[in-house]
């Protein structure tokens, strides 16, 4: 084969047309075409755009719900890891009511089953204290709904209106809850 500036002849026969690339365009036509695209081109940049900006707020909104909602998981294990107690404790409370009575039957007397009573009601007393349970202040104060039930209203002119004069059971607050309601007579006095 001869060579002639620098490229070698290619037989016309040896080609296969079947398989033979178009024609690529002139710089004349993709120039033409560029520019007819340009017009295009900025639309599809601001849809691009406005649908950036839409997955971009999409991802603020979700990575929002995502931290709220480990937030409120996090309250959740919290409220149920110092309240998980609750029903045990509440359990509990007729027994410490059962000592209450006993106490309260053998006041006069001094013995040694008395002081055996005492003590034990004193330690169970002490281990509920330590999970939380504190008892709701009943007798002599003012009536409150959310912490006191009222079983009685009492005629009286030594007390004042809405005042509790009797505490039938004692309530309880687990922290800062309501585990149960002080059971009380309350006076009702018509001067007031």
């Amino acid at each position: 084969m001869a060579r002639t500036n620098g490229k070698s002849e290619i037989d016309p026969q040896e080609l296969d047309a079947e398989h033979e690339l178009p024609p690529g365009e002139s710089e004349e036509d993709s120039a033409s075409a560029a520019v007819e695209s340009m017009p295009r081109q900025g639309g599809d940049l601001q849809k691009l755009a406005a649908e950036r900006d839409a997955l971009v707020d999409r991802l603020a909104r979700m990575q929002a719900d995502f931290e709220n909602a480990r937030k409120r998981s996090a309250k959740e294990q919290q409220d149920f890891r110092e309240y998980a107690a609750a029903d045990t404790i509440k359990a509990l409370l007729p027994v410490l009511d059962s000592f209450e009575r006993a106490l309260h039957a053998s006041a006069g007397e001094r013995s040694e089953l008395r002081n055996g009573v005492e003590l034990i009601h004193k330690q169970l007393q002490d281990a509920l204290a330590k999970l939380g349970l504190r008892p709701i202040p009943a007798k002599g104060e003012l009536f409150d709904p959310h912490l006191h039930e009222a079983v009685e209203m009492v005629d009286t002119t030594e007390a004042a209106d809405h005042q509790i004069v009797e505490e039938l059971q004692r309530g309880y607050k687990l922290k800062d809850r309501l585990l149960r309601p002080a059971m009380v007579k309350v006076a009702r006095n018509p001067r007031h």
